[in-house]
């Protein structure tokens, strides 16, 4: 018995064919091109020019070479160790309670009502302030003697404090405009993140027994891990960023006490005029940056998902 086979038969696209083909990749990349210019022009090519301007090494009589010599500076400068240290206590002075305030004011202002609208308002106010106007505004507040902190402060018997000229409370001072600023831009994420909560899992929780706080526990604090992990590195973005209180307040004093990273970078630009130690300590920071990032995702944000 024998079997026949079809002759296969290969059919190749015509000249026109493979136009129209190549047509929609082109028009993509036409639609693609302005927003792939200015995404070259305005991020990569400065990282890359921060990066050249860190490995350069400018010597007397204006030569220069390529080598660490910028980061062996840095790391040498007791300026910038002391930005280090003033960064970190900064950090942890207005991430933590911002994120605390931010949560528990959620939580409480969760449930809508007219009274909760009115409290959201206020609460998200200062968001709608900008950083330079809030800063100067508390410099009449924080003015020693006729502020309006020590106006108050005053009735209690406490005397004149000079929040801003003291080395030991000028960092507090700074610490309290950011926990007021960025409290309620905080709170408005845990607010969409308590949004999708499942409320039969916390119907559940509580037929089962479980307290108000076993289920925040438990339940609630999990479900937003998501946002907590996503507010933190929010948080951490602003307090490598915002500095614009610093220079309208306190310019880095006193004796160094508010001098953060980007205002010591700011320092080294444009002060100094030594623009490989700036590029270097903004290499140095956006690095730190970067890890703390990864580190802070890969450990938090590992939240239960359900799917509806």
């Amino acid at each position: 018995m024998s079997t026949t086979t079809a002759p296969s038969v290969v059919i190749t696209p015509t000249r026109t064919a493979r136009r129209s083909l190549r047509r929609p990749r082109f028009t993509a990349y036409a639609l693609l091109a302005p927003s792939a210019v200015f995404l070259l022009g305005f991020t990569y090519w400065p990282v890359l020019q921060v990066l050249a301007g860190a490995m350069t090494v400018h010597a007397f009589g204006g030569a220069s070479h390529w080598g660490t010599g910028n980061f062996v500076r840095l790391l040498g400068d007791p300026h910038f160790a002391r930005a280090v240290v003033n960064n970190l206590i900064y950090a942890a002075g207005t991430i933590i309670p911002s994120l605390l305030l931010a949560l528990g004011l959620a939580l409480g202002l969760k449930e809508t009502t007219r009274l909760s609208a009115v409290l959201r308002t206020f609460l998200v106010l200062p968001l709608l302030i900008p950083l330079v106007a809030a800063a100067s505004l508390f410099v009449f507040i924080f003015l020693p003697g006729a502020g309006l902190l020590d106006y108050y402060l005053a009735r209690f018997g406490l005397g004149q404090t000079n929040w801003l000229g003291n080395p030991s409370l000028a960092l507090g001072s700074i610490i309290a405009i950011t926990v007021w600023k960025n409290t309620g831009y905080y709170m408005l994420f845990f607010l969409a993140g308590l949004a999708g909560v499942p409320p039969e899992l916390l119907d559940a929780a509580k037929i089962d027994g479980a307290g108000a706080w076993r289920r925040f526990l438990h339940v609630t604090l999990p479900m937003l891990g998501p946002t907590l992990a996503f507010v933190l590195v929010i948080a951490m973005l602003n307090v490598l960023t915002q500095v614009d209180h610093v220079v309208v307040m306190t310019q880095g004093g006193p004796s160094d006490a508010t001098t953060v990273l980007l205002y010591y970078i700011f320092q080294q630009a444009h002060q100094n005029y030594d623009p490989g130690l700036a590029s270097a300590a903004t290499v140095v920071s956006v690095g730190f940056l970067l890890a703390l990032s990864l580190i802070s995702l890969r450990t938090l944000d590992r939240g239960l998902h359900y799917e509806s």
